[in-house]
């Protein structure tokens, strides 16, 4: 019988401890204690006298901290480049480095499919949509990736082709609006070659399935949130279409002069695309070139990850240079931020209301205003809103193939330095061969560790403060007292929790700790008192049990707060997790301080949210002895970014679920690989929603076998229970006392007691 099953007064008489426990506890309860449990403060530290909800004052903090980052970005970008300006070839394999990063960040990594355009239609609806004098309009598509087709219009000249571009829509409009406002027309009667493809929109029409939930995502954001944790974008995405065009126009047109063009949302697109790939000659850019330093309040599928550490719009359009640039309608002081990049002379840019007669100079052609009125469209069945569902469901079926994928992908990463001479071959893992030792592997980790802290969740690098713990005695129980703790991490940022120390500690002795950590929307004394539904008082029954407890608050409450904190910290390459980490860092180092505790001997203990802390804070700090992840363990890539499980992110509010590319590098096997060779567990309510059995028990087993693989199969343990999302409390209270020795202890200083 669990801790969640016992009714109060049962409670307050069964622990796990036995009944010689408690008299050798009750005996020993006047042994003079250096922790001092009748003072106010706990000794070696300030009094704490803050009043008001604290978890509002640390977020309030962090917010300060991150903005500061933000701010503080621009004037550190240019350690990341070397920009050399002595020639156009030297100046573009200077910034290759940079432009290589750009495509990561914005997931332009897939090979393309070979350059084509073709013209297709049917009875109602043929290829031939409209025509004048000058040009000819064709309904077309392209492919781009396997699986993912660009789709849109062609306008075609009569005459000689003079030069080409894609004129992207804003995300409102469609490519047939575009066609019938004067740009596309004016560049067509100059010779120009345009191809509009069909944007992403924000309609929500296809954002869902019908037989789990439709939801009131936009369509970027619904392929936003699903690609953002396979390494994708539909930003990127939308390039790529672009470059798919771009290379058939190459193809078709060798020679020609090649631009971009885009309103809005299509501006986004534009300025990426001429960023990513020197063959686009010309861009302008309209409706949307501005500072990025306010990215925390833009769209959340403006997110990209990282971006502000190296790129403003101001890097990107330096990274056009020397090819034309023309900023339409966007903001004049980051637009002199170019020059301050780039040399005078180097690069033609302009910043003007109407674009239109620079960008087609850029091109080689002399534009202005259309003479003809646009064609009538000669579709009588056509309808705009059955080619954005096939854009959309094209990404999500591309999205979808790469989770199905991960594992194969995963497997392949860890293999990349465990064993490289098999990084080729993603079904036969070296890990399965007897020649792999423990060392070899934990060495590896070292890497692993530090990938996964740095590029997954995120690491602040800023030196910790010292920790100026302040505090105040908030319990006195019969076995225990319990201290309210603030600690300093960096400027702003603080650290907080309940301190629960025995009573019966001796003079010199050194007890194991047991950090128990809340999940979503709660408090540290959540897992102190109250009785809690989900809680159920595990730190103050630990610290029963003689184990010294500490109960943190993690970041995650006040609802969106948190995640504005989160999407804010993306941008500059740091998550809700940078600040966790280095919170529960600078824990690890007071805690280790203390004269009553054993620094070798600190586990980690946390439920849902913390159950998600489990497998990403003690797998980075290596000074956690051990790790129990309660109410969260999952298959977490299709948790965050499935779209045919009931039970994944993409159907619930949690939209800074996402980590940039984490599934294709890490889920909760890999994650837990890291704890190799400390104790790890995983505890399991067969009614917890959080996940099914099924997915818990596969993830699961990839660690087991690790486990026994190298002989530490006494290391790891699961135990399911029946009951929901809560903490049982009887393997795993065991598994405590297994691996950090409260009875062992208790036992060997018997002799002395008596």
């Amino acid at each position: 019988m669990g801790i969640g099953q016992l009714a109060n007064s049962e409670k307050e008489i069964i622990t796990t401890m036995t009944r010689r426990d408690l008299l050798k506890t009750a005996a020993g309860a006047a042994v003079a204690v250096r922790t001092a449990s009748g003072a106010e403060v706990l000794p070696g530290s300030a009094p704490l006298d803050w009043e008001g909800d604290l978890s509002v004052r640390m977020m309030d903090g962090a917010h300060r901290f991150i903005d500061r980052k933000i701010a503080e970005s621009v004037a550190l970008r240019p350690r990341y480049w070397k920009r050399d300006f002595s020639s156009r070839p030297a100046y573009e394999a200077s910034i290759e480095p940079n432009r290589d990063r750009l495509r990561k960040i914005i997931g332009v990594v897939d090979w393309r499919l070979p350059a084509g355009m073709e013209k297709f239609g049917e009875d109602q609806n043929p290829a031939l949509v409209g025509e004048t004098a000058a040009y000819r309009v064709y309904q077309v598509r392209w492919p781009v990736l396997a699986g993912v087709t660009g789709e849109g219009l062609m306008v075609e000249p009569v005459g000689a082709v003079e030069a080409c571009a894609v004129v992207l829509p804003d995300a409102d409009q469609t490519p047939e609006q575009v066609l019938a406002g004067t740009f596309v027309r004016s560049l067509a009667e100059s010779g120009v070659k345009v191809v509009i493809p069909t944007v992403i929109d924000l309609t929500s029409r296809w954002s869902g399935h019908p037989d789990i939930k439709m939801t009131k995502q936009p369509h970027r954001e619904w392929i936003y949130r699903q690609a953002f944790h396979m390494g994708r974008h539909v930003i990127g995405y939308e390039v790529q279409k672009v470059l798919a065009a771009v290379d058939w126009f190459r193809a078709r047109h060798s020679g020609l002069r090649i631009g971009v063009s885009g309103q809005g949302e299509g501006g986004l697109v534009a300025l990426y695309a001429a960023a990513a790939d020197t063959r686009i000659d010309a861009a302008l850019v309209g409706g949307y070139f501005a500072s990025r330093q306010g990215i925390g309040t833009e769209p959340i599928y403006h997110n990209v990850w990282g971006l502000l550490t190296e790129f403003g719009d101001a890097e990107l359009a330096a990274m056009i240079a020397p090819r034309g640039l023309v900023i339409e309608k966007g903001s004049r002081e980051e637009f002199e931020r170019i020059g301050t990049l780039v040399p005078s002379g180097f690069q033609p840019r302009v910043l003007v209301e109407d674009g239109l007669a620079d960008f087609g100079r850029q091109l080689g052609v002399r534009a202005s205003a259309p003479k003809d009125a646009a064609p009538r469209d000669g579709r009588r069945a056509f309808d705009p809103g059955d080619r954005q569902r096939r854009q959309v469901l094209e990404l999500e079926n591309q999205v979808q193939g790469l989770v199905r994928a991960s594992a194969h992908t995963r497997e392949k990463f860890y293999l990349y330095k465990v064993a490289p001479e098999m990084a080729d071959d993603a079904w036969t893992t070296e890990l399965q061969r007897p020649t792999v030792s423990p060392a070899k592997f934990i060495e590896a980790s070292k890497w692993y560790r530090e990938y996964f802290w740095r590029e997954v969740l995120g690491r602040f690098d800023d030196a910790p403060m010292a920790p100026n713990p302040r505090t105040r005695k908030v319990y006195d129980r019969e076995k225990w007292v319990g201290y309210e703790v603030v600690l300093d991490v960096f400027p702003d940022v603080l650290a907080w929790g309940i301190l629960c120390v025995p009573k019966d500690i001796r003079a010199g002795e050194k007890r194991p700790v047991v950090v128990c950590q809340h999940g979503r929307q709660g408090v540290p004394k959540d897992a102190v008192e109250g009785n809690d539904k989900y809680y159920h008082d595990f730190a103050a029954r630990l610290a029963e049990q003689g184990f010294v407890t500490f109960a943190p608050h993690n970041l995650y409450r006040g609802e969106d707060r948190y995640r504005y904190l989160s999407r804010k910290a993306n941008g500059v390459k740091g998550s809700l997790f940078s600040f966790i980490i280095a919170q529960h860092a600078q824990i690890l180092r007071w805690l280790g301080g203390l004269d009553f505790v054993d620094a070798k001997r600190i586990g980690f203990y946390g439920l849902s949210y913390g159950g998600e802390t489990a497998v990403r804070v003690p797998t980075v700090l290596e000074e956690y002895a051990l790790s129990i992840c309660s109410g969260d363990f999952n298959s977490w890539t299709e948790k965050v970014a499935s779209t045919d499980q009931r039970f994944s992110f993409m159907y619930s509010i949690e939209w800074e679920m996402p980590y940039f590319d984490m599934g294709n590098t890490f889920d909760y096997a890999e994650m837990a690989y890291l704890m190799l060779p400390r104790p790890f567990m995983v505890e399991r309510g067969h009614d917890d929603r959080v996940s099914r059995d099924e997915w818990v028990a596969h993830e699961y087993a990839k660690v087991r076998w690790l486990y026994a693989k190298f002989g530490m199969e006494d290391r790891t343990e699961i135990e399911y229970f029946n009951g929901g999302h809560t903490i049982y409390g009887v393997g795993t209270f065991a598994f405590l006392q297994k691996h950090l020795g409260i009875r062992q202890q208790q036992a060997a200083a018997e002799p002395e007691r008596r």
